[in-house]
C-alpha cells in the first residue's frame, strides 16, 4: 500500500486531520487498533474553543454541530457559594465556546470520511513505524492475520498517550515533563436537564465540583475525589448528595437527579513531550501532551496541533515549502505550554489540596479573589478559556 500521509489513530484528531488533508487533495490512510464502535463509545469532554469550531467548519463537518450544539457566551465560577459569571463574549470581543460532545464530533468526522471515500483501517494490530528519519518512512501492521506494509511521505501520530507513535522515538531524542495531581474527578453522566444554562466551576472546602452538560437534556457532573476512591463505592444517591453540598444552594435546589448512564474516575495530570516531531513523524494531541480537564483544553489542544500540521503539509505539497517542516514543534509547543499553564492555574485555584498549609491556602484564595474581583483578571480567564490564537507555522 502507498499513501502520502499515514495517520495513526482514528480519534477526533486523526479524523479531523484526515478530513482537512483530503479536502486539499492530500491522500491519507488512517490506522486504528480499535473498532469504530469502540472509538465512538469513549465519553470525553465537549467544550469546544472558538478556534476548533472554526476549524470544524473549514473541514466541512459543522452542519450538525451548528444545528445541535449549544453556544455559550459565558460560564460561572462559584467560590464557597459566591457566584461570579465570566462574560466570555464581552471580555474577548465577541468570542465564545460551543458545548458539543466529543462523541458527536467523532461521529460527524467518521461519516464525512466515509462519504469522501477516505480509507480508515480499524482493528489494525501490531502497528510499527519504520525509518522515520529517512525520506521513505513506512508503517507495518497486521490485519486478518496478514502483515501489511504502508509506504508514505509522513506519519502523523494521533494515537494518544499510550499509542505506538511517541514510543517509536528513541528515548534519548525527546524530553518529557510531568506533574501528577493527588486527586481525580468522579464523573457522572445522566439524562437530566442541566442545573444551569452555563457551566458552573465550584470551589468548596469539601473539594471541587463541575456542573457541565452535553445537551439540553443530558448533563455531566464531576466531584473531586481522592485517588484511593473506587467507582463501585459511589452509588448514584451518594454522588448527588455530595454534588449538592459543593455547589451553591440556589443551584442545588434546582438540581434534577436521575439514574447514571456512566460513572468513572479520571486521574489528573499534566504531561508534555519535547520536541513534538522526530524525522518525518509528527506527534498530535494526547500523543504529545496531556492537560487536566479543568479548563477544557485537551481536545482543543489536539485541534490546534491538527491546524498546524494541516497548514504545514498544505504548504509542503502546494508550494514546495519543505523548509517549514522543522517549525511544527515550535509552533505547537508555544501554545501547548500556555494551555498547560491555564489548566494548571484553574486546577490549583479551584481544588482542595490535602496537607496544604494555612499560608499557602490563603495565597491561593488571594490569587483567586484578585482575578474574580478585577476586570483585567476576568479578561485573562476569558481569553484563555475561549482559546488563544493559533500559532503561525511560518
Amino acid at each position: 500500500m502507498k499513501t502520502t500521509v499515514a495517520i495513526i489513530g482514528a480519534g477526533p484528531s486523526g479524523l479531523l486531520l484526515g478530513q482537512l488533508l483530503q479536502r486539499q487533495g492530500i491522500d491519507n490512510v488512517i490506522l486504528e487498533r480499535r473498532s469504530g464502535d469502540y472509538v465512538l463509545s469513549r465519553i470525553r469532554a465537549g467544550v469546544l474553543e472558538q478556534g476548533m469550531v472554526d476549524l470544524l467548519r473549514e473541514a466541512g463537518v459543522s452542519e450538525r454541530m451548528d444545528a445541535e450544539g449549544l453556544p455559550h457566551d459565558g460560564f460561572e465560577l462559584a467560590v464557597n457559594s459566591r457566584r461570579i459569571r465570566v462574560d466570555l463574549k464581552g471580555l474577548t470581543g465577541g468570542k465564545s465556546v460551543m458545548v458539543y460532545g466529543q462523541t458527536e464530533v467523532t461521529r460527524d468526522l467518521m461519516e464525512a470520511r466515509e462519504a469522501s471515500g477516505g480509507q480508515t483501517i480499524y482493528e489494525a494490530d501490531n502497528v510499527r513505524l519504520h525509518h522515520l528519519e529517512s525520506n521513505r518512512p513506512h508503517v507495518t501492521f497486521e490485519k486478518n492475520g496478514e502483515t501489511v506494509r504502508l509506504d508514505c511521505d509522513y506519519v502523523a501520530g494521533c494515537d494518544g498517550y499510550h499509542g505506538v507513535s511517541r514510543q517509536s522515538i528513541p528515548a534519548n531524542r525527546i524530553r518529557t515533563f510531568e506533574k501528577v495531581y493527588p486527586f481525580g474527578w468522579l464523573g457522572l453522566l445522566a439524562d437530566t436537564p442541566p442545573v444551569s444554562n452555563e457551566l458552573i466551576y465550584a470551589h468548596h472546602e469539601r473539594g471541587f465540583a463541575l456542573c457541565s452538560q452535553r445537551s439540553a437534556t443530558r448533563s455531566r457532573y464531576y466531584v473531586q475525589v481522592p485517588l484511593t476512591e473506587k467507582v463501585e463505592d459511589w452509588s448514584d444517591e451518594r454522588f448527588w448528595e455530595e454534588l449538592k453540598r459543593r455547589i451553591p444552594d440556589d443551584a442545588a435546589a434546582h438540581l434534577v437527579t436521575g439514574p447514571s448512564l456512566e460513572k468513572s474516575i479520571a486521574p489528573l495530570r499534566s504531561f508534555v513531550t519535547e520536541p513534538m516531531q522526530f524525522g518525518r513523524l509528527f506527534l498530535v494531541g494526547d500523543a504529545a501532551h496531556i492537560v487536566p480537564p479543568t479548563g477544557a483544553k485537551g481536545l482543543n489542544l489536539a485541534a490546534s496541533d491538527v491546524n498546524s500540521l494541516y497548514r504545514l503539509l498544505a504548504k509542503v505539497y502546494q508550494d514546495g515549502r519543505t523548509d517549514l517542516i522543522p517549525n511544527y514543534s515550535r509552533a505547537c509547543l508555544s501554545r501547548v505550554w500556555k494551555s498547560e499553564r491555564f489548566s494548571w492555574w484553574m486546577t490549583s485555584m479551584l481544588h482542595r489540596f490535602e496537607g496544604q498549609d494555612e499560608f499557602e491556602y490563603r495565597l491561593r484564595q488571594a490569587e483567586l479573589d484578585y482575578h474574580l474581583e478585577s476586570e483585567a483578571g476576568l479578561r485573562v480567564i476569558a481569553e484563555n478559556y475561549v482559546g488563544l490564537p493559533y500559532a503561525s507555522i511560518e
